[in-house]
């Protein structure tokens, strides 16, 4: 009876621990990782678009006009009729300079004339007398002659004394040394007392017209012939207008509110720097913009309608230095692609070739993509909204 017990017995153990052992696997088996899928990479389809393209260039300031004032007859200046830093009219009076030997002088011219004009009166009557007593020989030919040369002779010094007064009196109006455009006119260089001289070098002062500001800025001649085989080529396109439009950065980095116009590119290339010089023209209403400051201009160098612009973020570079970017192609695999940049467009990089419309560029997931591999493709978002949390669980 033992012997049946224990067999028994042992049979019963075998058989508990078989079922541990086929528990123990299912278990494990369940609890395995679960089988992979393709990774998820986030991409841009290339579209074509119309783009402004522009060039930033450092520039200066000049004035819309500038005149530098600048007396014109020899004197000692009485009295400075204006306020430094103050805008000026055209035609208003800055200097005065001391008239008295001027005003004499026309006194003189005028008088002088006087003169000539009553010698011309008798020279003008014995003319006419003269002249009809000769037709019947009363007087000689010569005597007629002589009276003719004397009327002449007078004639000419009346027309002498007319001129020496108009210089007379433009001299003393040049003692009244006014200005010569409007503007805003800078410290004075003299004060009262002063000894000034005709056509000296140096200035009194200087009036500059703000109202406009021209801004002069310099663009290699290797970029200015880039430009034009790019617009003969019809790659790019002027506006309609014809005339480019340019924007501002001031010292500060703000932006100036208003636009201005591209007017002219200089003829000359700078043989020692190998640039050529660009004028635009920028309204200054407010007088924002000051002589000589030091700014950067956004030149507008033409439209292209059909660039292809893709995120710096997903363009690198290879080992040969070309710029590559990753595309999924047919059956959702990456293909590694290389493309050429001409230029940053923002954020962007302008693509000149290398892609075409409906290409798909892997932008977020570059880590996970590699060329051949198929991927889940996912629209790219730049600034993915975050998901909403769960609310807690309201008890166990």
């Amino acid at each position: 009876m033992q012997i049946k017990y224990r067999a028994q017995l042992l049979t019963i153990v075998v058989l508990l621990s078989g079922s541990l052992v086929v528990a123990g696997c299912g278990k494990k088996q369940a609890g395995g990782p679960p089988k992979m899928g393709p990774p998820e990479v986030g991409v841009i389809e290339v579209k074509p678009q119309h783009v402004a393209l522009t060039t930033e260039l450092p520039g200066r300031t000049s004035p819309f006009m500038i005149a530098e004032v600048r007396p014109q007859v020899n004197g000692i200046v009485q009295k400075r009729v204006f306020t430094e830093g103050s805008d000026v009219k055209a035609g208003q009076v800055l200097y005065q300079i001391d008239p008295a030997t001027y005003q004499a002088a026309y006194a003189s011219a005028q008088a002088n004339e006087a003169r000539a004009a009553a010698n011309l009166v008798p020279a003008r009557l014995k003319e006419e007398r003269f002249r009809e007593l000769v037709k019947i020989n009363a007087v000689s030919k010569q005597d007629y002659d002589n009276a003719y040369a004397s009327l002449r002779q007078a004639e000419a010094e009346v027309s002498a004394a007319k001129a020496a007064v108009e210089t007379a009196r433009i001299n003393l109006a040049y003692t009244r040394v006014t200005a010569p455009i409007s503007g805003r006119i800078g410290r004075s260089a003299v004060t009262d007392g002063a000894l000034v001289t005709a056509n000296q070098p140096a200035a009194l002062a200087t009036i500059q017209q703000m109202n406009s500001m021209y801004v002069d800025v310099v663009q290699s001649s290797s970029d200015m012939l880039k430009l034009n085989r790019s617009l003969s080529s019809g790659l790019l396109k002027r506006d309609a207008a014809g005339q480019a439009r340019v924007k501002l950065l001031l010292e500060d980095g703000t932006e100036y509110p208003v636009s201005g116009t591209l007017k002219f590119s200089d003829v000359t290339v700078d043989q020692s720097t190998g640039s050529i010089t660009l004028r635009a023209v920028f309204p200054n209403p407010k007088q924002v913009l000051l002589p000589g400051m030091f700014v950067r201009a956004v030149v507008q160098e033409g439209v292209s309608e059909n660039a292809i612009l893709v995120p710096q973020r997903g363009v690198t570079r290879n080992p040969a230095g070309n710029a590559t970017c990753l595309v999924v192609g047919a059956e959702d695999k990456v293909e590694p692609r290389v493309i050429k940049v001409s230029r940053t467009v923002g954020e962007n990089w302008l693509v000149s070739d290398g892609l075409k419309a409906g290409d798909r560029v892997i932008l977020e997931g570059l880590q996970k993509a590699k060329p051949g591999t198929q991927v889940k493709v996912v629209p790219f978002q730049a600034n993915p909204q975050a998901a909403p949390s769960q609310a807690p669980a309201a008890g166990k």
